[in-house]
C-alpha cells in the first residue's frame, strides 16, 4: 500500500511540474499573477508601448506582481483576475520605483468586468498626458475611453476621486486594448 502511495505521489508531483506555475480560476481566487506576452482574444486586457521610452508596470492586488519591463512595441496582457475584496490595478511609470503612474483599474464581478483609468497618482507633467492614451475593446457595446495628447484634464479618467463618470462597465468575455502613445489617437470615446 505504502509503495502504491509514493507512486501516486510521484505521478501528481510529475503532472504539477508540468503545469504552469502560475494558473487563474474564472469560478474562484487567481493564484500568482497571470502575465503573459502572447497575444489573448478575450477575458482580459492588452497594454501596448507605442511610445519611444520604456515603461515599466505592476498589476497590484493583494500583493504586486513582479515588475514587468514593456520596451517600445512591446505589449503586456493579463486575464482577468478576482479577489475576495475589491479589484486590480495595473500600475505603469517611467520609473522602476511605481512612482508617478498612469493606472488601469478593474474588478471582475461576472459577467461583468468594471473598468476605469486613473491619473490620481501621476504627475501633472507626466509623458503619458504628453502622448496621450486610450482604451477600447472587441465589443462595440463596450465604453472606451481617450484621453488626446496634451489633455490634462481628461474626463475619460480619474483625476480626482469623485470622478466616477470614468468608471465603465463591459462583458467580462470581452478584450480591453490599452494602447500607450500614438496608436491611441485612432481610438474614440463612445
Amino acid at each position: 500500500m505504502f509503495a502504491k502511495a509514493l507512486g501516486l505521489v510521484a505521478v501528481l508531483g510529475a503532472a504539477a511540474s508540468a503545469m504552469p506555475a502560475s494558473h487563474y480560476s474564472r469560478h474562484g481566487h487567481s493564484h500568482n499573477f497571470m502575465h503573459r506576452r502572447d497575444n489573448i482574444t478575450s477575458d482580459g486586457v492588452e497594454i501596448t508601448n507605442n511610445m519611444e521610452q520604456t515603461i515599466y508596470l505592476w498589476s497590484v492586488g493583494d500583493s504586486s506582481s513582479e515588475m514587468q519591463t514593456l520596451n517600445t512595441g512591446d505589449t503586456y496582457s493579463e486575464i482577468w483576475q478576482t479577489r475576495a475584496v475589491g479589484g486590480y490595478s495595473i500600475k505603469m511609470s517611467f520609473s522602476e520605483q511605481q512612482t508617478d503612474v498612469l493606472q488601469f483599474e478593474y474588478t471582475l464581478e461576472d459577467p461583468t468586468i468594471w473598468w476605469d483609468l486613473s491619473c490620481i497618482d501621476m504627475g501633472s507633467n507626466s509623458q503619458f498626458t504628453t502622448v496621450g492614451f486610450a482604451v477600447s475593446s472587441n465589443d462595440v457595446t463596450c465604453p472606451s475611453a481617450t484621453c488626446a495628447p496634451g489633455d490634462s484634464a481628461c474626463a475619460d479618467a480619474y483625476l480626482v476621486p469623485s470622478d466616477n463618470q470614468a468608471t465603465h462597465a463591459c462583458a467580462s468575455a470581452d478584450l480591453m486594448t490599452l494602447n500607450l502613445g500614438p496608436a491611441s489617437n485612432s481610438t474614440s470615446t463612445a
